[in-house]
C-alpha cells in the first residue's frame, strides 16, 4: 500500500534553523559582487550605458537608447530602476554604485520571496508529512519552516545564480519578478492582500522588464492550476476560485500593456541540428542549476503518485513544476540561454526541498562528502593562486595569470584579505557543525552546498577582485585607448562598437562618441577590430590614418582601431 505522502518526518527533524545565522547567511551572499567592483563586460556595463543615458536626459524615457542603438532586451523598469538611483544618489557615490542599490534591494526580495513561497507550498495539505499513530509526527508550521530554510539553501547553492544575480541588468529584476509571482501564487489560499500585491508587481514586473511572454505564461498557467484544483484541496478558502480569476485578470492586463507599449518582440532563436550546440545546453542545464536539479529530479519521483493524480490537487508540486517549464522552454528556444534559465532557479530550488524529507541517510553523507571536496578543493585553490600572485610560491599559478592577464599588477589589502580569512575559517566550523550537530535537521543536506557556494563566492569577489576587474572590465582598454586621444577631443566617431563597448568608453572616459553613422565631421574615429567595415589603415571613402591597434590585455580577440583624419 502507498503511503499518502512519502514525507516521513518527526517533530526532531523539524528543528529551526537560527534566524540570525539566516540573515547573516544571506547578506554575505548578497554583498559581495555589489560592492567594491567596476561595471564588468558585457550586459552589466551595456544595461549601466542605458542608465546613464536616462540620467543626463539624453534618451527618451519610454524608448531607451544608448549612442542610438535600442536595447537588446526590450525592458524599460531595469533601465528606468537605475537611471533614479544615478539622478537622486549623493555627488560622492559613483554611477555604478548608485545604479547597483536598487538591484541590491531585488536579489534581497528574491531570497525573501523564496523563503516564504516555499513556505506557503509546504503548507498545503497534500504537503505534510505522513501522521505517526501515536503522535510525534512534524508540526504543520515547523514542517513549512524546515522546507522553507532547505529551500532557500538550495536556491544559494546553485552555482549559476552567483554572477548573474549580482548584475545590474534586466535578467535580475526578471528573476526578482519572477520569486514575487511564485510567491504570491504559493500564498494565495492563505493570505488576502499581500498575495495580490505581489502577484501584480510580479506580472507588471516581468512585462516591463522584457519578458512580456512569461508573464502572459506563467500567469495563465497558475490561474490554470488554481481553477482546475478540486475543491476538496482548497484549503477551505470559498473565495480561492475568484482570487485565481483575480490572477488571470492581471495578467491579461499586463498583456494589454505589453501591446500599447509594443513590447511584444519575436526573438525565437531555436537550437539548431548542430550536435556542438546540443553539448553546450547540456553543460549549461548540468551546471547551472546544481545542485537543485538532481534534487529536483528526485522529488518528482518520490512524489510521482501524488503529482499524477487525479487533476492539479498537489499544488506543492505543480506550481513550481510549471514555472520551471516555462523557464526551461524559454531556455531552449531563446539566444539568452544562462538568463532564461536563471529564471527557473527559485522554483528549482523549492522542488528540491521536498526532496529533503525522503532522502536516506547514506545520499545525505553522499551530499555531504561531494560537497566537502569539490568545494574545500575550490577554496584552496583559490588561496593556492591568491599566494602565489602574493609571493611567487608557488610559482606556476602566478606564471599562469600574468600570461593570461598581462600588465595586472596585484597588491595587498588588508580588509579583503581578514573577510576571505574569516569566510574560510567559518567553512572549517561550519563542516565541524554539521558532523557534530543537528544531524536530524530536516535542511541538513544542503548546509555544506549552499555554505560551499556562498565560500567560493566571497573569496573570488575579495581576494581574486583585482584580477577579475581587470580581466573582466573594459577600463584598461578605455585607458589605452585615452593615451592614443588628444586631451579633450571635440568628438570621435565610432564605427561597429557593440553596446558594451560604446558604453564603456562613455563611463571610463569623458570621450564624446558620435557614431558615424549619424554623419558627424569628427577629427578622430574608433572602430571596432571585428567589424567587417574596418581594415587596417582602411574606412571606405574616408581619408583616416590609422594611429593604434589596441587590444584588451585579457582578451585578445577584442581590439580596436583608432583612426585620425588627415587634412586634404
Amino acid at each position: 500500500m502507498n503511503q499518502p505522502t512519502p514525507a516521513i518526518v518527526a517533530q526532531d527533524a523539524v528543528r529551526r534553523l537560527p534566524r540570525a545565522a539566516l540573515w547573516l547567511f544571506c547578506v554575505a551572499y548578497v554583498l559581495p559582487g555589489f560592492l567594491g567592483r567596476g561595471p564588468w563586460k558585457r550586459e552589466d556595463i551595456t544595461a549601466l550605458g542605458y542608465m546613464l543615458e536616462l540620467a543626463r536626459g539624453t534618451a527618451d524615457w519610454w524608448h531607451p537608447t544608448l549612442a542610438g542603438r535600442v536595447p537588446e532586451v526590450d525592458a524599460l523598469f531595469p533601465y528606468w530602476l537605475g537611471a533614479w538611483a544615478i539622478h537622486m544618489a549623493p555627488a560622492w557615490l559613483t554611477a555604478d554604485w548608485a545604479a547597483r542599490l536598487p538591484f541590491m534591494v531585488m536579489l534581497i526580495m528574491t531570497l525573501i520571496a523564496t523563503w516564504y513561497g516555499v513556505y506557503y507550498l509546504a503548507r498545503s495539505p497534500l504537503a505534510q508529512p505522513v501522521a505517526f499513530a501515536f503522535g510525534g509526527e512534524a508540526q504543520p508550521t515547523d514542517y513549512a519552516r524546515a522546507i522553507a530554510d532547505g529551500g532557500l539553501l538550495a536556491f544559494i547553492a546553485c552555482l549559476g545564480l552567483a554572477q548573474l544575480a549580482h548584475e545590474t541588468t534586466p535578467a535580475l529584476a526578471q528573476l526578482c519578478f519572477v520569486a514575487l509571482l511564485f510567491y504570491a501564487t504559493a500564498s494565495l489560499p492563505y493570505r488576502h492582500v499581500t498575495p495580490g500585491l505581489a502577484a501584480v508587481a510580479g506580472l507588471l514586473g516581468l512585462t516591463l522588464s522584457g519578458a512580456p511572454s512569461m508573464a502572459l505564461a506563467l500567469g495563465l498557467g497558475c490561474a490554470a492550476i488554481y481553477l482546475l484544483e478540486p475543491q476538496a484541496a482548497s484549503d477551505r478558502r470559498p473565495r480561492q476560485k475568484l482570487r485565481a480569476a483575480g490572477l488571470l485578470g492581471i495578467t491579461l492586463l499586463c498583456a494589454l500593456l505589453a501591446s500599447a507599449l509594443d513590447l511584444w518582440q519575436w526573438r525565437i532563436h531555436l537550437p539548431g541540428a548542430d550536435w556542438a550546440e546540443w553539448q553546450s545546453l547540456g553543460r549549461l542545464f548540468l551546471w547551472f542549476s546544481w545542485p537543485a536539479w538532481p534534487l529536483a529530479i528526485w522529488t518528482l519521483w518520490r512524489w510521482r503518485h501524488q503529482l499524477l493524480g487525479a487533476r492539479l490537487s498537489s499544488r506543492h508540486l505543480w506550481l513550481p513544476l510549471w514555472f520551471v517549464l516555462v523557464a526551461v522552454v524559454a531556455t531552449l528556444t531563446t539566444s539568452s540561454a544562462q538568463r532564461s534559465l536563471l529564471l527557473s532557479l527559485p522554483m528549482m530550488a523549492a522542488l528540491a526541498a521536498f526532496a529533503l524529507p525522503t532522502l536516506g541517510r547514506s545520499v545525505g553523507a553522499l551530499i555531504d562528502w561531494f560537497t566537502l571536496i569539490f568545494f574545500s578543493g575550490c577554496a584552496l585553490i583559490i588561496w593556492v593562486v591568491w599566494i602565489s600572485m602574493q609571493t611567487g610560491v608557488p610559482a606556476q599559478p602566478a606564471a599562469n595569470v600574468a600570461r593570461l592577464a598581462p600588465g595586472f599588477v596585484h597588491s595587498f589589502s588588508v580588509l579583503p584579505f581578514l573577510i576571505a580569512v574569516a569566510a574560510s575559517l567559518t567553512w572549517a566550523w561550519l563542516v565541524k557543525w554539521r558532523a557534530g550537530r543537528h544531524r536530524a535537521a530536516l535542511w541538513k543536506s544542503v548546509v555544506l552546498p549552499a555554505g560551499g557556494a556562498a565560500l567560493c563566492w566571497l573569496l573570488l569577489m575579495t581576494l581574486w577582485l583585482p584580477l577579475l576587474d581587470f580581466a573582466r572590465s573594459y577600463l584598461p582598454l578605455v585607458q589605452q585607448a585615452a593615451i592614443v586621444l588628444p586631451a579633450n577631443p571635440r568628438c570621435v566617431s565610432t564605427l561597429g562598437l557593440s553596446r558594451s563597448q560604446t558604453a564603456a568608453f562613455a563611463f571610463h572616459s569623458q570621450i564624446p562618441l558620435k557614431p558615424s553613422e549619424t554623419g558627424a565631421n569628427c577629427p578622430w574615429l574608433i572602430a571596432d577590430g571585428e567589424d567587417p567595415r574596418t581594415t587596417a589603415g582602411f574606412v571606405p571613402g574616408k581619408p583616416w590614418l590609422l594611429r593604434a591597434t589596441i587590444r584588451h590585455p585579457a582578451d585578445r580577440n577584442e581590439k580596436v582601431y583608432i583612426f585620425e583624419r588627415q587634412a586634404p
